[in-house]
């Protein structure tokens, strides 16, 4: 019986076009340059030759952000909410992704950024395609002088995007994104819809570089029935994308056992270039969206500049034993579990069979 599914990294790279590697390649170039910046001012020897190379970072910052905002405007499946908002929303964004880089900002810090990222993420995925139709909610309010009190609210009508989904959760760092955005569909929801989830214990090759990488699907640590799948809108919450190979591989592998979603959203806090065209060239019906575009990854395969490991920044370090969803999702504490309620109940039934 099939227990792993391997994707390669060679596997990946044969659905960019020459175009995209002529693209990877100029910002390739473009962070080389801001590299030896980076080593000027690690220095810190000399402070005007400091601040002329921090002037020259900025500027060659703002030339790989237009560079990118050019390939991405091509590419009608590629979602980056500084490109796709107002110029006015630009400064929120930018100040998450600050404080989410930031190596200063606490644990509890981090999370708490990570569910206001994924809020403007979830308006940019779901809310923002609902045209001018509205849902009305009638609200019961703890007023109750002269009499019981109601409120009437409008809020985007987006059921008939989100009832059909099911959240697909990438072990790890994902969990926590998977829940705040069933959380989020569940809000926005006339009818209080909690997706359905489904667990995937996939992971790289960590001993290869980015050119020979390999991702594995554990399907012995993995939850879900194909039947479930089929034809519905499948929504990967992954705070990081960086190659696009994992979800490339969940999704190769449930086309081999003639599964076809309806639709694929990935909503990622930063995403590299390499990773989103990986991903819509490879995956039809596929689309990315991203509150932020790292340009480049390093050999290893990680974002640059990047944030880290940002399922160790969510969940903390394993101290000896990788923890189980289970352990990952009681190791929350009660605020968050409170919280989620509902979306915990139904990976306990995922995981449980209940």
């Amino acid at each position: 019986m099939e227990k792993k599914v391997v994707l390669s990294a060679a596997d990946l790279d044969g659905y960019l076009t020459d175009q995209d590697k002529k693209h990877l390649d100029r910002m390739h170039r473009y962070y080389d340059q801001a590299i030896q910046l980076f080593r000027i001012i690690s220095k810190g020897t000399y402070e005007h030759r400091i601040r002329q190379s921090k002037q020259e970072m900025i500027d060659l910052y703002d030339t790989m952000g237009k560079a990118m905002m050019e390939i991405v405007s091509s590419e009608p499946s590629i979602h980056v909410y500084s490109f796709a908002t107002p110029k006015e929303s630009h400064g929120e964004a930018s100040r998450l992704i600050a404080k989410l880089r930031d190596p200063d900002t606490q644990h509890h810090e981090f999370v708490y950024y990570i569910q206001r990222a994924y809020e403007l993420l979830f308006n940019l995925a779901f809310a923002d395609n609902s045209g001018n139709r509205k849902n009305y909610l009638v609200t019961r309010t703890p007023v109750t002088n002269p009499v019981q009190n109601y409120a009437v609210h409008k809020i985007p009508d987006v059921d008939n995007v989100i009832e059909n989904t099911v959240m697909c959760v990438m072990l790890r760092g994902a969990l926590l994104p998977s829940m705040i955005v069933s959380k989020e569909i569940q809000e926005y929801s006339s009818t209080n819809y909690v997706p359905p989830f489904a667990l995937f214990r996939i992971k790289r090759d960590d001993a290869k570089k980015e050119h020979n990488m390999e991702y594995v699907l554990d399907l012995d640590r993995s939850y879900f029935r194909l039947e479930d799948l089929h034809d519905r809108d499948l929504v990967f919450a992954d705070p990081m994308n960086a190659t696009g190979g994992s979800l490339v591989t969940i999704i190769k592998y449930l086309h081999t056992k003639n599964v076809r979603p309806r639709s694929i959203k990935f909503v990622n806090v930063i995403s590299a270039l390499k990773g989103s065209l990986r991903i819509v060239r490879a995956l039809e019906h596929a689309e990315v969206y991203t509150l932020w575009m790292d340009p480049v990854l390093n050999e290893d395969a990680y974002i640059l500049p990047g944030l880290g490991d940002a399922g160790d920044r969510i969940n903390g370090t394993d101290e000896e034993y990788p923890r189980n969803i289970i352990q990952l999702v009681a190791d929350y504490g009660s605020t968050i579990a409170n919280l989620y309620r509902s979306q915990i109940r139904k990976i306990e039934e995922t995981v449980l069979g209940i």
